[in-house]
């Protein structure tokens, strides 16, 4: 049966299932088939949390993501990437990995105010700071709210380097922003495509754009001067790992100067995750994808050594670096992002201030 046909599963959601939260002591069980206890499974609407941080910016101490310092202003994503990392740290906010993740958004709507707090402390020294660390900056109520924006027009008054990772075409709204942070190698924006395979994206990111819209992107991005990247990522192998050719060229063809690939790893929860949804959406190859998965990582779902949990090892996870390899050498040889301009940071967003 199809995901298509099976009644259980939830259209326009990644996943199916809302796991325990491992830091709570209680957890809801389903006791009964019929009966009230069926209303915490409904695939409900989407509800927004308000969030006051007195921090707006982080900088992980991570060996393999070392000085990597990034905003999130948004916990939680409407996208419902099956796959997605980040569906472990909204445990942290008492919620589930699974469903809640794609349905409980928490904002952060004073995010602008604390970059500029960030940028006016004493002896800050411009890095280059990236949005959407963990969750897409770009996400569905980005559209409405936006934060997103708010916090690049800071940025832009600032002069500090922004790098951008997304796969919402709601980017291209800030392209005048952008634009001109890109004339002064302020700006670069990396856009993320798993699949070209419309049939294949809509179950793995249900609520995104398609492959061929974030190929559009790419090509309007560039064509305003804005460098760009494609993200290869997550490569699942046994479902994407054969597109890595073909979706390189394609954002290469229209602009893109650089690459970048992971290998997905099912760390927390998302094993759990991950493993109900392969089950349902592929049951013709969910152990077969499972086992490749497996064989990038030491023979587990899961891998949290540094330097290699996000490019894996082992024969699948060669074969799949030997394939970027020679898309990279084929199609986008001799292009590069250019190197951010740490020298334009204007303090105090360039305001003249009294010495008195």
């Amino acid at each position: 049966m199809s995901h298509e046909e099976n009644p259980e599963f939830f259209k326009g959601r990644g996943a199916q299932v809302n796991t325990h939260n491992r830091f709570l002591k209680n957890k809801y069980v389903q006791e009964h088939v019929e009966g009230l206890d069926e209303q915490m499974l409904e695939n409900t609407h989407t509800q927004l949390f308000e969030e006051n941080p007195k921090k707006i910016v982080s900088e992980s101490n991570s060996p393999d993501l070392s000085h990597f310092v990034s905003i999130n202003p948004y916990q939680g994503c409407e996208h419902g990437c099956i796959y997605c990392y980040a569906r472990n740290t909204h445990e942290y906010f008492g919620f589930s990995a699974g469903l809640d993740f794609e349905r409980k958004i928490i904002v952060k709507r004073n995010a602008a105010e604390l970059l500029e707090k960030h940028f006016n402390k004493r002896g800050y020294t411009p890095v280059p700071i990236v949005l959407s660390g963990n969750t897409d900056c770009y996400q569905p109520i980005e559209r409405k709210l936006k934060i997103t924006r708010s916090l690049l027009e800071v940025f832009h008054r600032y002069r500090n380097p922004v790098s951008i990772i997304t796969k919402n075409n709601l980017v291209l709204r800030d392209i005048d922003i952008l634009s001109d942070m890109a004339r002064m190698n302020l700006a670069h924006v990396n856009i993320s495509i798993t699949s070209l395979n419309e049939s294949l994206r809509q179950k793995l990111e249900p609520r995104t754009v398609t492959g061929v819209g974030r190929l559009a992107v790419i090509q309007k991005l560039s064509e305003s001067g804005i460098p760009c990247r494609v993200m290869v990522a997550p490569i699942i192998p046994g479902l994407n790992s054969n597109e890595i050719p073909d979706i390189i060229k394609a954002a290469a063809d229209r602009g893109a100067v650089s690459a970048g690939f992971t290998i997905v790893r099912l760390n927390g929860a998302i094993a759990e995750i991950f493993t109900d949804w392969v089950h349902k959406a592929f049951p013709d190859r969910a152990e077969k994808v499972l086992n490749m998965i497996k064989a990038c990582h030491g023979g587990n779902l899961n891998d949290s050594e540094y330097g290699r949990r996000m490019s894996g090892d082992g024969h699948v996870a060669n074969s799949i670096h030997q394939l970027y390899r020679m898309a990279c050498v084929r199609f986008l040889a001799g292009r590069d992002m250019p190197q951010y301009d740490l020298s334009l940071f204007m303090p105090k967003g360039g305001k003249q201030t009294s010495m008195f």
